[in-house]
C-alpha cells in the first residue's frame, strides 16, 4: 500500500505572492499629517488591523479607523492604493508547482490572514495576470481567510478549524509559512513545518521538504549567491 502525500498548507504572503511591508509603511507615511509612521509589521500590528483581518469592521470602518487613528489626510482610494502597496507579484513558478503537486495527488489550502480589500485587489491581479475567476481559489483545493473565517494566526484555532474542514491529519499535513510566530503553533499542534525564511522561495524549498517528509521540522538553507 503506498503512503499518502502529504497534505500542503500554504500562507499567501511571502509564499505565493511576493510582499513587502515597507511599501505600505512608506505610503501610508506619506499620507500623515506629521509624517509619522503606522503600526502594522509582518511580526505585530495594532488591534485596527486585527479587527480587519478577522472581518469585524467593514471597509469602510477601516478607512476610517485609519484616518483618526493615525491622523491621515486621504481619500478612500489613496487609503487603498497605500493599503495594497505591499502587494506584488506572482511569480507563474510558483503557480506551476503547485499544480504539478495537486497532479501528482497532493490535497492543497491556503490559510492566510487576510481582509477584503486586500483579497479583492488580490484577485483583480490574478484576473488580469492569469485569468483566474476565484483568485486563488482557482487552483487551491480550499481557500481560508481569516476574514471570513473570524479567526487569525497565530492562534490554534484557526488551524484546527483548517483541519477539520479539510478532514486532515496534523502528522499528515506541510504547512508553509514564513512568519515564525506562525510556524511555532503549527509545530505545538503537531503539524509539519517549512519556514520559507527571506530569501528561500516556495520553488527553492518545497521540493526538498517534500523529499525528506516526514521530517517534523524542515530547514532549508538560502541558495548560494
Amino acid at each position: 500500500m503506498s503512503r499518502k502525500l502529504p497534505n500542503l498548507l500554504f500562507d499567501f504572503g511571502g509564499v505565493i505572492i511576493n510582499i513587502d511591508y515597507q511599501h505600505t509603511l512608506d505610503a501610508m507615511r506619506r499620507l500623515h499629517r506629521h509624517g509619522s509612521t503606522i503600526e502594522f509589521t509582518q511580526a505585530a500590528q495594532s488591534e485596527l488591523f486585527d479587527l480587519m483581518e478577522t472581518g469585524r469592521l467593514t471597509p469602510q470602518e477601516f478607512r476610517e479607523g485609519l484616518r483618526t487613528t493615525y491622523e491621515l489626510d486621504a481619500t478612500d482610494e489613496q487609503l487603498d492604493a497605500a493599503w495594497n502597496a505591499l502587494l506584488l507579484d506572482v511569480p507563474a513558478e510558483r503557480l506551476a508547482l503547485i499544480a504539478e503537486l495537486r497532479a501528482q495527488g497532493h490535497e492543497t489550502a491556503l490559510l492566510s490572514n487576510t481582509n477584503q480589500i486586500h483579497i479583492e485587489e488580490i484577485n483583480r491581479v490574478l484576473h488580469r495576470q492569469y485569468g483566474f475567476e476565484q483568485g486563488i481559489a482557482d487552483c487551491l483545493d480550499r481557500v481560508f481567510y481569516s476574514q471570513q473565517v473570524g479567526l487569525r494566526k497565530p492562534g490554534e484555532e484557526i488551524f484546527r478549524h483548517a483541519l477539520r474542514e479539510m478532514n486532515w491529519k496534523a502528522e499528515e499535513t506541510l504547512f508553509i509559512e514564513d512568519s515564525f510566530q506562525h510556524i511555532e503553533t503549527a509545530r505545538r499542534l503537531g503539524l509539519h513545518t517549512l519556514f520559507l525564511a527571506p530569501p528561500l522561495t516556495l520553488t527553492d524549498a518545497l521540493p526538498a521538504a517534500l523529499r525528506a517528509f516526514p521530517d517534523r521540522e524542515y530547514s532549508a538553507a538560502p541558495p548560494l549567491s
